[in-house]
């Protein structure tokens, strides 16, 4: 049985901005404008923090965020109901078709890089590292009812049940991970504990030391005392996500690039997006390393500013790269 948890977690926050090379918001305006966030769980963190800063600078500019998951949000998005949608993977083509069946611009901004991990409970002590192909083997939908102890996955682990905890349908983490793994997105296994929210799915496995999951580095980092992160091996050796093995493309196949995705119709109609994009995209290089996601190279961030300075109602061209 697919167990899935956790309600959409709504956060209403006033924010604001105070830098001189940031446009200025008054709180008049900013009452009458308030800013919709939502999307992915995994990059939840980065915006809210984010907005925290935001609102120290500047308090009184009202946003409320919340997490549904990157496929929900955008569908929110692609409704016209949201100004911002964070995104833990691209913008896929039904998405693109809805935006575009709407009447719904947008821009796209990447923001980090981020590592999908693999995590067990601490008590774990005969697993350190899997394979992709071990990784396959227990997430493919045939391992439904098959699949159910570690010995399964490899011989000389002990024979007791493994306990699945990962991300909800509506995730771009699930997304991307049952693409990399499985081989195609959207499918994998339906008997495991799954959430759209990364601290549910931290505790669940904390507390079960039979556990196995999958979330963001980001989670793991909050919660590293009481988890074990286990290396992965594509075909040349067990690698863990670090910002050496991530920038360098070594941790494979489970690096992937995080973003928000802009309402063209906000950034022309509210100044509180631009102001808050423009602060949230100044600051992050200097906070970024507290989260432990990665931090894309300087050039990218001043690209995505000059783009959010020069923007205009033309159509934005796709990002070359995201770093």
């Amino acid at each position: 049985m697919h167990v899935k948890t956790g309600p959409l977690l709504l956060i209403s926050l006033s924010l604001g901005l105070q830098l001189a090379s940031s446009p200025a918001v008054s709180a008049a305006e900013s009452a009458a404008e308030g800013l919709l966030i939502d999307g992915s769980s995994t990059v939840y963190p980065l915006t809210r923090e984010a907005i925290r800063r935001f609102q120290r600078a500047q308090p009184g500019h009202p946003i409320e965020v919340a997490f549904s998951g990157t496929s929900a949000g955008f569908r929110r998005f692609c409704a016209g109901k949201t100004d911002i949608n964070d995104a833990s993977r691209r913008m896929n083509s039904s998405e693109q078709a809805l935006c575009a069946q709407n009447g719904i611009g947008y821009r796209e901004v990447p923001l980090a890089m981020d590592a999908i991990t693999v995590v067990v409970h601490p008590s774990n002590d005969w697993a350190s590292d899997t394979t992709v192909e071990e990784l396959k083997k227990l997430w493919t939908p045939a391992a439904e009812g098959k699949v159910r102890h570690w010995s399964h996955i490899r011989a000389g682990w002990p024979d007791r049940p493994v306990k699945l905890f990962g991300r909800g349908q509506d995730s771009g983490t699930y997304d991307v991970f049952t693409r990399q793994i499985v081989g195609e997105a959207h499918r994998s296994r339906q008997d495991y504990t799954a959430s759209e929210n990364e601290e549910e799915l931290a505790a669940g496995i904390a507390a079960e030391p039979d556990a196995l999951g999958f979330f963001g580095i980001g989670a793991y980092h909050r919660h590293w005392d009481e988890l074990k992160l286990l290396a992965i091996d594509s075909g040349k050796g067990p690698v863990y996500p670090t910002l050496k093995t991530v920038s360098e493309a070594h941790y494979q196949p489970l690096t992937r690039p995080l973003f928000i995705y802009l309402s063209e119709r906000s950034l022309q109609e509210k100044p509180t997006t631009r102001a808050f994009v423009k602060h949230y995209l100044q600051g992050l290089p200097t906070w970024i390393h507290f989260t432990g996601f990665m931090p894309l190279r300087a050039e990218r961030y001043a690209q995505s500013l000059q783009s959010l300075e020069s923007f205009n109602a033309a159509p934005a061209a796709d990002p070359a790269g995201t770093r």
